[in-house]
């Protein structure tokens, strides 16, 4: 599939994702150019929350290439047993190129944050310390600033910063609260205040509306739309809730079985028939 030739934050070519015999996600092409939002959507076992794994790490692709701000980061081709049991596209497209499989906190570290569809607080820490830990993924500490107290005045300024970044969210008076004894809204909100403290370029959010309420959806909406324009973000997000992804997205892709089966404006997927059949028409929380 051609990609338009714009500035991008991400870019997935040809990404296939096969646990043995199994094709989870199947020659998947997609990008988020710099300050879109844009939704990643299919019916339950689509291969949505896979993608999201290859983009951070936790998976190495069985074949493709993930680009992030125009440089490759993730680069790999069926190898050992997968080269008899692939069955996805382009077997051979990057044989012969070295892999990237750089590890979950090297990608954190160039510029890419995430959220979960399952809340991944620390359970036992404050909120306020849920936050300054993500800081220090920023931190410039060395054993010898740490050794000779040098690193005092850089430590100042992660707290003064997770107190702003608290205060914007909404979040300062509860700082000293155990994370999870949060209403559940104001939960996703932390996890998202946390993602932001490690300073990304580009945000994944997995199904944040999940558990929430209409007037919680409806806030969140504004909430991500602030955050973009804010931190001067790009958002990838999953979502399940429709009015919400059709409201605040740039671009839409749609999985199905792990394939791509369509992409567009909003009002062209709300319109595409095969959409409609393979995941529109069902039940929402289905």
């Amino acid at each position: 599939m051609r990609m338009r030739e714009r500035e991008n934050v991400l870019r997935l070519e040809n990404i296939t994702m096969q646990f043995g015999g199994v094709v989870a996600v199947n020659n998947l092409s997609m990008q988020v150019d710099k300050g879109e939002i844009v939704a990643l959507i299919g019916p339950n076992g689509a291969g949505k929350t896979t993608a999201f794994n290859v983009i951070t790490g936790v998976y190495q692709p069985s074949n493709g290439e993930v680009f992030f701000q125009g440089k490759e980061m993730i680069r790999n081709h069926p190898r050992g047993k997968m080269t008899k049991l692939y069955k996805g596209e382009n077997k051979d497209l990057y044989t012969g190129k070295h892999t990237l499989k750089p590890t979950p906190d090297h990608i954190t570290k160039l510029g890419i944050a995430r959220t979960f569809q399952n809340i991944r607080l620390w359970k036992s820490m404050t909120v306020f310390d849920n936050v300054i830990v993500a800081k220090h993924m920023r931190a410039k500490h060395n054993v010898f600033s740490s050794t000779f107290r040098t690193s005092r005045k850089e430590e100042h300024r992660m707290r003064e910063e997770t107190e702003a970044l608290l205060r914007e969210q909404g979040l300062w008076s509860h700082k000293d609260e155990l994370a999870t004894s949060l209403p559940y809204g104001l939960q996703r909100r932390l996890e998202i205040a946390r993602a932001l403290a490690t300073d990304p370029k580009l945000l994944l959010l997995d199904e944040p509306a999940a558990g929430m309420n209409p007037q919680e959806t409806l806030e969140l909406a504004e909430f991500i739309h602030d955050i973009r324009d804010k931190y001067q973000l790009s958002i990838l997000l999953i979502e399940h809730h429709m009015d919400l992804v059709m409201n605040i997205s740039d671009r839409i892709y749609v999985l199905d079985f792990g394939s791509l089966i369509a992409q567009g404006l909003p009002k062209e997927i709300q319109n595409n028939q095969h959409v409609i059949d393979a995941y529109l028409g069902v039940v929402e929380d289905e």
